[in-house]
């Protein structure tokens, strides 16, 4: 955090660096050959609606080849991914092509009523595969078969000890070998570890706030804390019992209930507390460190998250003593991540290219006596059904529905399929300035309205 470099010493080092392995290793001994084959996976958020609260889809064979999921996640929906090889970095980020590809992908296994919107993306990110090459298998040009499938551990001449490869799911079993390896490889050393144990002792060991949890421990913290019961479910699932020292530090809300526990956001279960306690027993130092490290928030919803950080600062700077010019450079630090790694750029890019309209006040009467005259029934929308007979009056009588979300890729439809007003606005100023792909929509509504006669020419009837 200072810059400050200083020396440590170690009988053993263990190198669990992810994609900065081969970093580490050469290092240690710059003769040695890569193993290591950064990958590029990203994922996208979307809202709860498009997954069951407690089911998920996986397909391991897309049409290039890829997996693709989406899956319930912290009360929205993840899905993912791309896999392509990648530069290692410190800040990945999520390309725009990458975001389509998975809008793309899952559109084939929704229901035809369900509109993938661009605008669904409440956040995205891209983080780097530690793919490794297993060593004793010979590497192949253009095959697979080398890459380890699980991890591999190694120990270097001079008694590095890597670890790469592996997944989530697999944490513990890594860390277990590893120290296994760790022991081993030190007992002919000049400097032995003198463990107390030959092998690793967590077999069995709780995670932390795990002793004390049990599936219907947050009833206690709404009836001994006055909390909300959504904010208790949220404290119990992500602190366990730990979450009895969260609730502690909430402030009162001043209203009759819930009684303790002010969120950062009025659509998320995150409270105020969380982030004092992110900072007293959690080691956060930045804001960073709490909107994406701590609390999520950064990975569930991009927009949320920038509206909670002057909150999330200030109740850090009280904790750390922070000035306003710190307060600031907090600020804008956080803001940067989300642009970069979280999202928040490429969204505000697609979104400014839907919403940019740039019509004269004679072309916008003009559009909006044509939508009036798509929308025969003057309900104030037009759907998708309205767009097939606009297009089949046009002369393209059948029109896919992969045609019709190309055309409205850059628009936000509601869930329900209408088309408003202003949607329709930005979708012809986007057919407009070439921003929108196809013209077959604004060609379609075009002869839409020259095949009715307008009151006013007619002179007021027939």
């Amino acid at each position: 955090m200072s810059g400050e470099k200083f020396e440590v010493r170690a009988k053993c080092v263990i190198n669990a660096t992810g994609p900065f392995t081969d970093n580490i290793r050469l290092m240690d001994d710059p003769t040695v050959k890569p193993i290591c084959q950064p990958s590029s996976g990203v994922h996208v958020v979307l809202p709860s609606y498009y997954s069951p609260e407690s089911m998920g889809l996986l397909d391991p064979a897309t049409s290039d080849g890829r997996v693709i999921f989406f899956l319930p996640w912290q009360g929205q929906t993840i899905a993912g991914t791309t896999d392509k090889p990648c530069k290692v970095t410190h800040d990945p980020s999520p390309t725009e092509d990458d975001i389509q590809f998975i809008l793309k992908e899952i559109r084939s296994y929704l229901s035809p009523e369900v509109h993938v919107r661009r605008g669904d993306v409440l956040s995205a990110w891209a983080g780097i595969r530690p793919l490794v090459l297993d060593l004793s298998k010979k590497p192949k040009a253009g095959k697979t078969e080398s890459i380890a499938r699980n991890h591999i551990i190694s120990v270097s001449n001079s008694g590095l000890v890597t670890i790469a490869g592996g997944k989530w799911t697999t944490y513990r079993e890594m860390a277990e070998q590893t120290v296994d390896e760790c022991i081993k490889s030190r007992k002919g050393a000049e400097e032995k570890l003198n463990a107390k144990y030959e092998f690793s002792q967590t077999d069995h060991v709780l995670l932390e706030g795990a002793s004390g949890w049990t599936p219907i421990m947050y009833i206690r913290l709404v009836q001994d804390f006055g909390l909300d019961p959504e904010v208790a479910k949220h404290l119990a699932s992500d602190y366990g019992d730990r979450a009895f020292s969260v609730a502690k530090l909430a402030a009162l809300t001043g209203k009759r209930s819930p009684i303790v526990g002010r969120r950062l956001h009025e659509e998320f279960p995150y409270i105020e507390a969380e982030v004092r306690y992110a900072v007293l027993k959690e080691y956060a130092c930045t804001a960073v460190d709490v909107i994406a490290r701590r609390l999520r928030l950064a990975f569930l919803h991009v927009q949320a998250s920038q509206e909670c950080l002057p909150r999330i600062v200030d109740i850090m700077a009280e904790e750390l003593k922070w000035d306003n010019k710190r307060k600031k450079e907090e600020i804008d630090n956080a803001i940067e991540f989300l642009n970069t790694q979280m999202g928040g750029a490429v969204n505000k890019e697609s979104k400014e290219q839907r919403s940019t309209m740039s019509f004269t006040k004679k072309e916008m009467d003009e559009y909006i006596a044509k939508f009036t005259n798509i929308d025969r029934d003057h309900k104030g929308y037009i759907t998708i059904v309205d767009l097939k007979r606009a297009l089949k009056a046009s002369g393209e009588a059948t029109v896919s529905q992969e045609q019709l979300h190309e055309m409205l890729n850059e628009v936000d439809i509601n869930k329900n399929g209408q088309i408003e007003l202003g949607e329709y606005l930005e979708l012809m100023s986007g057919l407009k300035t070439g921003k929108v792909t196809g013209s077959r929509l604004a060609k379609a509504v075009d002869r839409e309205y020259e095949k009715t006669l307008s009151v006013d020419r007619s002179g007021g009837g027939l």
